[in-house]
């Protein structure tokens, strides 16, 4: 049976998809249960993220549902989001983002 899907969400909330196999440029991402459809403008190697919709610099990227760091530049979707384009938190970026999603 052939996979008709070659990225996921891990989360509703996510604003990156994950690679399920090498995505190539050109190719649309399909994603997992969702309807979403993004050309891939660069060539996606496999379990790393893709930007779904615009990340702007400075925005966050959601994976996991989860803040998992902050876009260096615009990044736009069907792009790779990757430690090229995306900066670690801060400490005071981590606690208040815990916060913000109410985690003890």
């Amino acid at each position: 049976m052939s996979q008709k899907y070659n990225a996921l969400k891990l989360n509703e909330n996510d604003n990156v998809a994950v690679a399920l196999r090498n995505i190539s440029e050109g190719e649309w991402l399909s994603i997992q249960g969702s309807d979403e459809t993004v050309e891939v403008r660069k060539t996606i190697p496999y379990g790393h993220k893709i930007a779904t919709v615009v990340i702007p610099k400075d925005g966050k990227i959601l994976k996991y549902g989860e803040c998992m760091g902050i876009a260096t530049e615009d990044i736009q979707p069907g792009f790779h989001v990757h430690v090229f384009n995306v900066r670690g938190l801060k400490e005071e970026e981590r606690l208040s983002t815990r916060k913000e999603v109410h985690l003890p």
